[in-house]
């Protein structure tokens, strides 16, 4: 995979492409991440990329020439026949281990970061295929989202994280939050690791494994479990464990589990 970022604070996205396992994914080839200074490609001579928006208001706004550019140079360097491009933004769908997934299977993917008020929305309208934002707060900047989501992905890509079951497992892979870990010692404050994940018996610690997974996101997000791959034993299980805990929340969110 290839993935481009367009900003205007390159030295930003820069050091951190060089941290951890984004660093180690690029210096192995597991993935070519660079980034591509927005400003550079300003037709005026004060580099100027900003502009106040038509019809009034606070702020500037990214003025359009400076990012198609950016964008057409891009492209020429491009082998790939499409090409996702993803602007970040309060006003897309919401970010989620699903579209990390979606994204980590593309062959090229470049990355739009606003900043001031916006964007001029006609090169939106040129360029851009996704909008995405990371969570329904705003920022000063698209960076720190466009390296949310760019770790999101490398983490995907195979051969980054070595064994497959390192994210199969994570929470939302599967819909749910994961289970507890724990490291030695076996006794921490007198509190101890469960037994079972000392017994060596694996079917035992899988199914303990799925079942606290289970119980974990009933208390932390319940929500999930309408879309969560459960069996019918498992929503048995549910109903069961959190008898009182579960009409209560379905009274409340007039739906059943």
């Amino acid at each position: 995979m290839k993935l481009t970022i367009m900003t205007l604070f390159k030295e930003t996205i820069d050091a951190m492409l060089e941290c951890s396992i984004v660093g180690r994914a690029r210096k192995n080839n597991c993935i070519s991440i660079e980034s591509v200074d927005i400003r550079a490609f300003s037709n005026n001579k004060h580099l100027q990329v900003d502009d106040y928006p038509y019809g009034g208001g606070a702020g500037m706004l990214m003025m359009a020439q400076p990012i198609y550019d950016c964008y057409q140079f891009i492209k020429e360097r491009s082998s790939a026949q499409t090409m996702r491009v993803i602007y970040v933004t309060p006003q897309g769908k919401v970010w989620n281990q699903a579209m990390a997934e979606e994204f980590s299977k593309e062959e090229e993917l470049v990355i739009l970061c606003g900043h001031y008020e916006g964007v001029d929305q006609r090169v939106i309208d040129e360029i851009v295929t996704d909008e995405i934002s990371i969570g329904d707060y705003v920022l000063t900047g698209g960076e720190l989202a466009a390296l949310v989501m760019t770790d999101s992905i490398v983490r995907l890509i195979p051969g980054v994280l070595g064994k497959k079951e390192s994210f199969e497992e994570e929470s939302f892979s599967d819909g749910l939050l994961e289970y507890p870990q724990y490291t030695r010692p076996a006794v921490f404050r007198d509190r101890k690791v469960p037994d079972v994940l000392l017994s060596g018996n694996h079917q035992k610690i899988e199914a303990y494994r799925r079942e606290q997974s289970i119980i974990n996101t009933f208390h932390k997000r319940p929500e999930l479990l309408r879309e969560a791959h459960l069996n019918e034993r498992e929503r048995h299980f549910i109903n069961e464990y959190f008898y009182e805990d579960t009409k209560k929340y379905c009274k409340k969110e007039q739906d059943m589990l």
